[in-house]
């Protein structure tokens, strides 16, 4: 009916079929900054669920992305949302969906075709949720999804980590640092970390076993012969973490360059599978040379490895470190902070 979009609408008929809206932070070009939209609530889908967000993690990938650092991989359909992490409560479910009832708490690393968790309502594939830990605040598991999921694809899916080993976590204090040290102990390697000398206490209060401080001292020369190495520096740090590893070690990395194995299994064409191999290619020989080996990683979501990390964080293994909240109204400002460091952990957006 025509008449249900012109006010006044009083009737029952007219005020059910009026379209439901939400608020969302989008970017309408790269490098400019986000700004709120009204837009339609989405639709969900037979595998999906409609989420209340309560909470939404914010990330040095949210920041690459806005400043285009990966629009020749991974280019986004302008204009786009951002955030990845959530942490919510669920709305509505679509028919196919198992796990989830209204009502549930939940917490995820959406997909990267979904991106916008900086909404007050979003829909998110079944698949890539967990219900939220119990011992946890929504703030905290919505600080948790990126990070820790990267930080267990590193450690635990690449790496292999075994008791014994020594892994470096490169800037321990960071979102994931703070993470994968909890979760390299738990493992049982030996840890070693980089932070500044004040976080030092913190670093071996999370388990880490040495802390070089980056001001004062080069991991290179206090390091050797290392199994493992997580690195989310790049640049010359990373050239520097391939010469502390030990001969068929493994570096990874998080920010970059990506290898060819990442473009083949994104399904990238041959032109751009030949341009990222040439971004890599200087590291991979590199580490070729050293007799180690570099592997670039581009976290996935997965709700059934958070279910995995969920155990651990409801027996206090692992731990959340939010460093700093913002309102969803500050969210602009909530990635400047994250731009300026500073902090320990996770910066998080809260719509309480």
């Amino acid at each position: 009916d025509p008449k249900c979009h012109a006010p006044p609408c009083c009737s029952t008929h007219c005020c059910s079929t009026q379209e439901t809206r939400t608020k969302k932070f989008v970017f309408n070009a790269y490098s400019e900054p986000i700004h709120l939209v009204d837009v339609a609530e989405p639709v969900v889908g037979d595998s999906e669920v409609l989420l209340e967000v309560k909470a939404a993690g914010v990330n040095q990938l949210d920041v690459k992305i806005q400043a285009g650092a990966f629009k020749q991989i991974l280019p986004a359909k302008l204009p786009q949302g951002l955030g990845h992490d959530v942490a919510g409560v669920v709305l509505q479910v679509g028919s196919g969906v198992r796990d989830f009832v209204v009502g549930d708490a939940v917490y995820g690393r959406i997909a990267d075709g979904q991106l916008g968790t900086f909404a007050e309502r979003l829909v998110v594939a079944e698949h890539d949720l967990a219900p939220q830990p119990r011992n946890l605040t929504a703030i905290e598991a919505g600080s948790l999804p990126l990070v820790a999921l990267t930080a267990w694809q590193a450690l635990v899916e690449q790496g292999g980590v075994t008791p014994g080993q020594k892994v470096l976590i490169q800037a321990g204090a960071g979102g994931v640092g703070t993470i994968a040290i909890q979760l390299a102990k738990h493992l049982g390697a030996y840890v070693a970390t980089t932070a500044s000398a004040k976080n030092a206490d913190f670093m071996r209060e999370l388990g880490a076993d040495l802390v070089i401080d980056y001001r004062t001292q080069d991991f290179e020369q206090e390091l050797e012969g290392y199994d493992l190495v997580l690195d989310s520096l790049g640049g010359e740090q990373l050239d520097k973490a391939l010469r502390v590893l030990k001969p068929g070690g493994l570096a990874i990395g998080i920010v970059g360059p990506p290898d060819p194995a990442f473009a083949k299994a994104a399904g990238m064409n041959v032109v751009v599978r030949l341009a990222i191999g040439a971004m890599s290619r200087k590291v991979r020989k590199l580490a070729r040379n050293l007799g180690v080996e570099y592997r670039f990683l581009f976290m996935q979501p997965s709700g059934a490895q958070l279910r995995s990390l969920t155990e651990l964080i409801e027996a206090s293994t692992i731990t959340p470190v939010v460093g700093a909240t913002y309102s969803f109204e500050q969210t602009p400002q909530a990635l400047e902070a994250l731009e300026r460091g500073g902090h320990r952990g996770k910066v998080v957006v809260t719509m309480s």
